[in-house]
């Protein structure tokens, strides 16, 4: 859905990000800003990943989500739901071959000591949403509420860059590393995206039809402003 850091940042701070915040409050929650964990990318220990067909029979963890592990299984990977604490053992003994994982994550966790080939792929973007309890901020003055949310601002901008000159670095350190780095070319990830749109259906039935396409009209309106 999302290509880049650009269409993210307008998508999540404009009225779609809104909606989405708003929605929080029906769970006793406040919505402050969007943080982010970055892009997710590939790594194995098989092959390197530069089409859809190299994705088959690679044993790859996926989160312990439908949207993930439905993507992956369709794109012809073993998708394998996982939690993250059994994932290095996992693929230090071969139980698994891949995983994927934004790139401080790959670096952090060494996974660079177990997998060989690291395909760029930004498969999925991850954003965080910094919260605080609805109780307690309704108890707070106008005022209050007005220097929290500036200040939650300031931080997300603060957030965002330095997690992106992180994922810069970490790409640089896993190189240096040993991993063998390729990068998805633009015609493969059309081509995965398009074989995804039955995953696609899937997310719109959850989360509602309306929003769905009030994102993919808000998308084309930012991609129309370049």
């Amino acid at each position: 859905m999302i290509s880049n850091a650009r269409e993210a940042d307008i998508l999540l701070d404009g009225p779609i990000g809104d909606k989405i915040r708003n929605k929080l409050q029906e769970k006793g929650l406040v919505g402050l800003a969007y943080w982010e964990n970055g892009f997710r990318n590939l790594t194995n220990s098989k092959r390197a990943i530069n089409s859809m067909e190299d994705l088959q029979g690679v044993k790859l963890r996926v989160m312990q989500n439908n949207v993930f592990l439905t993507s992956f299984q369709t794109l012809g990977a073993n998708a394998i739901p996982m939690a993250f604490s059994e994932l290095f053992s996992a693929l230090e003994t071969k139980t698994v071959d891949g995983q994927e994982n934004p790139f401080n994550t790959i670096l952090s966790s060494k996974f660079y000591e177990v997998q060989k080939y690291m395909t760029v792929t930004n498969h999925v973007y991850s954003p965080w949403i910094v919260t605080v309890s609805k109780k307690w901020w309704d108890q707070l003055s106008k005022d209050e509420q007005k220097v929290l949310m500036d200040a939650a601002k300031v931080s997300r901008d603060f957030e965002r860059k330095d997690t992106r000159e992180e994922a810069a670095r970490a790409m640089g350190d896993l190189k240096a590393k040993g991993m063998l780095i390729n990068e998805l070319s633009p015609a493969e990830s059309a081509r995965m995206r398009d074989k995804l749109t039955k995953v696609y259906a899937l997310i719109a039935a959850d989360v509602g039809m309306d929003l769905w396409n009030e994102t993919q009209a808000e998308l084309v309106k930012i991609r129309s402003k370049k």
